[in-house]
């Protein structure tokens, strides 16, 4: 195996030991449930992305995510201003490349953002495979293809952009530049019922990331996280609602050694 899963604890327990800050770029649907995310996780949330501010707290920051989910006017001036600064001092930044391919402002954001070197790009298969130069996008936030078809794709993008890539499925796959792979087989179909899942996991890596991990370790740890949690969540909720809620009870509550011990990492 490539990682192990003491790797990853000891990845949740510097985040709770550093209580990293993630700067969020991100669309206006999810802004709470993502900021809830990273203090249930023991990180620190900023919405910095004003421009005039939003690359000098890039500097600041110990993690950036980007999610081009609603990027209005003003926002994309405030992406392009903190990827450039995250890019200039080597604060690791994590891109969800929401939706590309078939709408086309985001569309046009991507190849600039691509060319500032995220550190990692966490998107479904469809959204990955269109930024890897061989696929046409997803049907809005839904993926038309899975993760299996994408693996070859992902594994050359990586090795090509020198992103870590984090897909998410069914069964999450994450590759990094130097051919590492992880398959990480948590989660719950709830987590599709609840809007924002996807982005709040990219602020989740973005942190992991944040504390000076690995990238590839950090993305693992990361999609393990909210699998675990959402895992235990699933076995409590009676619904989306409920699921909600008790997804984030359950990644406050996580320990490393529950995240090791509950990861069905592959």
């Amino acid at each position: 195996m490539q990682i192990t899963v003491s790797e990853l604890g000891a990845v949740l327990d510097a985040v709770h030991q550093q209580e990293p800050l993630v700067q969020c770029l991100t669309n206006v649907v999810v802004t709470n449930f993502t900021a809830n995310a990273l203090l249930a996780v023991g990180a620190s949330a900023a919405m910095a992305d004003l421009p005039g501010e939003a690359g000098i707290f890039a500097g600041i920051a110990n993690g950036v995510l980007v999610n081009l989910g609603t990027p209005y006017a003003e926002q994309r001036e405030g992406i392009i201003e903190a990827a450039t600064a995250a890019n200039k001092v080597g604060t690791p930044w994590v891109l969800d490349p929401v939706a590309v391919g078939g709408l086309p402002v985001r569309t046009a954001m991507v190849e600039p953002l691509l060319a500032l070197q995220p550190t990692v790009i966490r998107g479904n298969a469809s959204e990955v495979a269109f930024c890897a130069g061989g696929g046409a996008g997803g049907r809005g936030v839904d993926a038309t293809v899975g993760v299996d078809a994408v693996t070859d794709l992902a594994t050359q993008f990586a090795g090509r952009s020198g992103s870590v890539l984090a897909v998410s499925g069914p069964v999450d796959l994450v590759v990094a530049p130097d051919g590492r792979v992880a398959r990480i087989a948590n989660g719950s179909p709830l987590l599709t019922k609840v809007t924002g899942g996807g982005c709040a996991l990219g602020a989740i890596i973005a942190a992991c990331a944040g504390t000076g991990a690995d990238p590839f370790v950090a993305a693992v740890t990361g999609t393990a996280i909210w699998g675990v949690a959402a895992d235990q969540a699933a076995a409590l909720a009676k619904g989306p609602g409920s699921f909600a809620v008790a997804h984030l009870d359950a990644v406050a509550g996580l320990t490393p050694d529950g995240l090791a011990a509950g990861v069905n990492l592959h």
